[in-house]
């Protein structure tokens, strides 16, 4: 923890990937006479904490000073509290004196060398830190690190990818990710032993048969669905007073199953009207018929069924989010059919 006073607090946006979405959130960016919050560079992460209470989400550096990004405002002058989110420290500090240890033993045990490294940021100014892993290695770092060796407790070399420009990534976790990753491993392997009834050295092979399983039943699953899908057309137009108008919901169809059904019957008479997905939630539609019924009435339908969509050729097709809403538009189209066939008549 450190006590220090607000030097500077002006409003700013922060944009933060929350589950793969990108999302931009309002607050202030806060600089402090002296900081303990590590900011973001050289290749590290930074740190998290709160200062006065509310939380510090994002530090950055700008020239010599650490910007603080914090959800509320705060008074210039004022004296907070800054507290580190340890965990979040201690963890950067294990990754980073392990990846030094790493390259310097790569280095002169095996002559591989780094091939990607950073030199001093152009606007640096003052002293100059060096990191010296004693008999070891000694070079310039900003970043933070364990203060012996013996505070990483251990490091596992996971492997090796492919990088850039024909270069080797090393893989590895040092510190309490290696517990923290073990402990995980065996949790998994607990739960694949108890669901594939294998033991942990045949657990590759039976998700490979699994999923071969999986792709076999799923194309004979589709073969039934265009068969089913012919069957059902056949069926509607076999009968004497068909009508000019068909509708039907299939929870386990697809646009293909659908279309082969508007295809079947035939749409230059018939308005048809079908949906797939679930009965009362999200799912896809089809809206077939003559083009001037599905050019009137699809937009109405789109919006009925709560869905996007868009129309061409006599169809009129999309992704509803609201599918209890069907018995509203076959209601509409039973409407327009009667009315349409009262106009022959």
């Amino acid at each position: 923890v450190l006590t220090t006073r607000v030097v500077s607090c002006s409003p700013a946006e922060l944009q933060l990937e929350n589950n793969g979405k990108k999302e931009k959130i309002k607050g202030f960016n806060v600089t402090v006479k002296d900081t303990i919050l590590f900011p973001e560079g050289g290749g590290q992460p930074d740190d998290h904490g709160t200062m006065g209470g509310v939380q510090v989400l994002r530090v950055t550096r700008q020239g010599p000073d650490a910007v603080h990004f914090v959800s509320s405002g705060l008074e210039e002058g004022q004296e907070v509290l800054l507290k580190v989110d340890w965990e979040r420290r201690f963890d950067h500090m294990q990754q980073h004196s392990a990846q030094h240890l790493i390259t310097a033993l790569a280095d002169a045990l095996f002559g591989y060398k780094t091939t990607s490294c950073r030199g001093l940021p152009v606007d640096h100014a003052g002293p100059i830190r060096i990191i010296d892993i004693e008999g070891v290695d000694a070079n310039m770092c900003c970043g933070t690190h364990v203060s012996n060796l013996s505070h990483l407790q251990a490091i596992k070399v996971l492997g090796m990818e492919k990088g850039k420009k024909n270069k080797t990534n090393l893989v590895f976790i040092a510190g309490n990710r290696v517990l923290k990753y073990a402990e995980r491993s065996y949790n998994t392997e607990k739960s694949l032993i108890s669901l594939l009834k294998t033991g942990p050295e045949e657990h590759v092979q039976a998700v490979d048969k699994l999923q071969k399983n999986i792709k076999r039943l799923q194309k004979t699953n589709l073969v039934l669905l265009r068969d089913m899908a012919v069957l059902i057309a056949r069926n509607f137009k076999s009968k004497p007073d068909q009508g000019n108008f068909f509708t039907l919901h299939y929870k386990d169809g697809d646009n293909e199953f659908m279309n082969i059904i508007a295809n079947e019957i035939g749409f230059e008479d018939t308005v048809i009207f079908l949906t797939v997905g679930e009965e009362t939630g999200e799912g896809m539609f089809l809206l077939a018929g003559p083009s001037s019924v599905v050019d009137s009435l699809g937009p109405r339908v789109m919006e009925l069924l709560h869905g996007k969509g868009a129309g061409k050729n006599g169809r009129f097709q999309g992704k509803a989010s609201c599918l209890a809403k069907r018995v509203e538009v076959e209601a509409l189209l039973q409407e327009h059919s009667h009315q349409m066939k009262a106009q022959e008549e």
